[in-house]
């Protein structure tokens, strides 16, 4: 057996024994001997085996896949820019915690810095946003002993068995010819530790942290994002982004809620102290509460082994303590009724609002969760999509709401919708917009030979970025240079784009169809909605003025109201 395929298969099967069951692979040739052991494992069903011949959708499938699973996944590819393709997946799954495994295939040392082709320093190509780097020694100058063990080390930092941060690593493997073994089944490493366990295990151990100083009386709220816990007291009003454990438990026009509170108008709702939970940062609001010199701002960091990055969020600095829910702690119920009474007011001010429009986002929103069986998963797109959920969607406990929240950027959204979908055993969906759908158009590429997800694919169709007319640029003085560097629309015809990938494409140009197309359907497919862009920003600005609104004239007695701190 020539070194580089014996290297190849010690890699993997040590990755198997690491609790891998899912791994990425991009074709290349200096990757040879590693697609050639990917392949064998598959084969004897010890892993399952994704080909993809795009290395930033093969990024973005693994950390999908990672998202759902809470397992390390591999995404193997070759060197060169194929490398650098897997930056985008790379920064996401630093900032959102995801185990990602980044195994790139290099040239050997002697050929770096001689013009040789697809070779570059792979060294550092991701920068800090790794966990660990590590590189395998050539083949044939060292012990099988060491390649298993450094297989060990980078699993575990992308776990965070040690640090309690999991995250992205890069295992860097240089390769020399021959690169294919003599022929295929012929491979078998070398036997590692017995009973399956890894060369070197990690056991793992705990992360306490003491009660928070929260005052007992104070009207509390709590905002919730990515990650963080899944229960509080039950009579605290809650904020939570979808994606959250506890979006289940929020008040849906908590966003603008918050904007009355802290403009004045609606002061009974402005809390004392605010209890952070995860990683918000979907709204304006949320930020300006976070950043007020008046509220007493605490933390709550992750469970030991959570996934999310830093431990605790504190944009504006503004944290006075990280810490746990004391034991028994139960605010007054009062605070909480109020927020729930003007939510009641607000949602049905919004949802008379909507129920006038034409089709819009939000619509799609409200509808696509309302429609989706008990079970469903449904991954968010960025910008407009995420946000319209939060905004007009009834939150679901049976329902699990996933997003590439790390960067929050449009980057490979297709593929890891599909990755999650891969590692869900009920039925899955995404509602994304259309730019976010053809910038990562490549994820609906999976060859015949691959596992197919049983997603269906909600693309909000509004011709380009409707996400920038509610910013400030979309502000009628920019109207003429709006169109283009922001709007940009793309006429692409997305039925056409789908019949060449094969991909069934159903087009629902009115709203009572959509529950209909969601259900019963098999495969990869997508359900394509029409969505009216020309009045979102007037939407917006009629859903403000509504929620206003209600609040006048809702009679919802004053609570306390903070003073400024020393």
């Amino acid at each position: 057996m020539n070194p580089s395929t014996d290297q190849a298969n010690a890699i993997v099967d040590e990755l198997i024994r690491c609790g891998v069951r899912d791994a990425v692979l991009c074709p290349g040739s200096r990757n040879a001997p590693l697609a050639f052991a990917l392949h064998e494992a598959d084969s004897a069903r010890r892993l399952r085996l994704h080909v993809r011949i795009d290395e930033r959708s093969a990024g973005f499938l693994a950390t999908g896949l990672a998202m759902h699973l809470g397992r390390p996944v591999p995404v193997v590819c070759t060197s060169g820019t194929a490398a650098a393709n897997l930056h985008p997946a790379v920064l996401e799954a630093d900032h959102a915690g995801l185990p990602l495994l980044a195994i790139t295939a290099d040239r050997p040392v002697e050929l770096r810095g001689t013009g040789a082709g697809q070779t570059i320093d792979q060294h550092g190509l991701f920068g800090s946003a790794l966990r660990c780097f590590a590189e395998m020694p050539i083949a044939d100058m060292t012990s099988r002993r060491h390649w298993r063990s450094t297989v060990d080390r980078v699993v575990s930092c992308a776990l965070g068995s040690l640090s309690h941060d999991p995250g992205p690593v890069q295992l860097n493997v240089p390769l020399r010819e021959p690169l294919v073994p003599d022929h295929l089944g012929s491979a078998v490493p070398e036997a590692g530790r017995a009973d399956g366990f890894a060369w070197s295990t990690i056991v793992p151990g705990g992360n306490f942290a003491g009660a928070l100083p929260l005052s007992a009386e104070a009207p509390t709220l709590v905002i919730a994002g990515q990650g963080g816990a899944d229960a509080v007291p039950p009579g605290l009003p809650v904020l939570a982004e979808p994606g959250s454990p506890l979006w289940h438990r929020s008040l849906r026009s908590g966003p603008l809620l918050l904007t009355e509170a802290l403009s004045g108008r609606a002061e009974q709702l402005l809390p004392e102290q605010v209890v952070v939970f995860g990683r918000p940062t979907m709204h304006r609001s949320v930020q300006r509460l976070l950043a007020d010199e008046r509220i007493a701002v605490f933390a709550v960091p992750p469970a030991a082994g959570g996934r999310i990055r830093p431990l605790w969020t504190d944009v504006p600095g503004t944290v006075r303590a990280v810490g746990a829910l004391p034991t028994g702690w139960e605010p007054p119920p009062e605070f909480g009724e109020r927020w729930k009474f003007a939510d009641r007011s607000a949602c049905a001010a919004i949802d008379e609002v909507e129920s006038c429009a034409t089709t819009t986002g939000p619509q799609v929103a409200s509808a696509v969760l309302a429609s989706v069986p008990s079970g469903s998963q449904v991954f968010a797109g960025p910008s407009n999509a995420i946000r319209d959920i939060a905004l007009a969607a009834h939150p679901r406990a049976d329902v699990t709401v996933l997003a590439n929240r790390g960067v929050a950027g449009i980057d490979g959204v297709v593929s890891s919708a599909v990755g999650a979908a891969l590692a869900h055993d009920g039925p899955s969906y995404a509602l994304i917009g259309d730019l976010t759908f053809l910038h990562d158009s490549n994820g609906l590429l999976i060859g015949p030979d691959e596992p197919e997800p049983q997603l269906t694919i909600v693309v909000a169709n509004d011709d380009g970025g409707s996400i920038f007319t509610v910013l400030e640029q979309g502000a009628d003085a920019y109207a003429p240079a709006f169109e283009r560097i922001f709007g940009t629309p793309q006429r692409v015809d997305i039925s056409g784009l789908c019949a060449s990938c094969r991909i069934e494409h159903v087009l629902v140009e009115d709203l009572a169809d959509l529950a209909t197309a969601l259900v019963g359907a098999a495969g990869l497919r997508v359900v394509e909605v029409p969505v009216d862009r020309t009045h979102r920003r007037e939407l917006h600005e009629r859903l403000r003025a509504a929620v206003e609104s209600a609040l006048a004239s809702a009679t919802v007695e004053p609570v306390h109201v903070p003073a400024a701190s020393s």
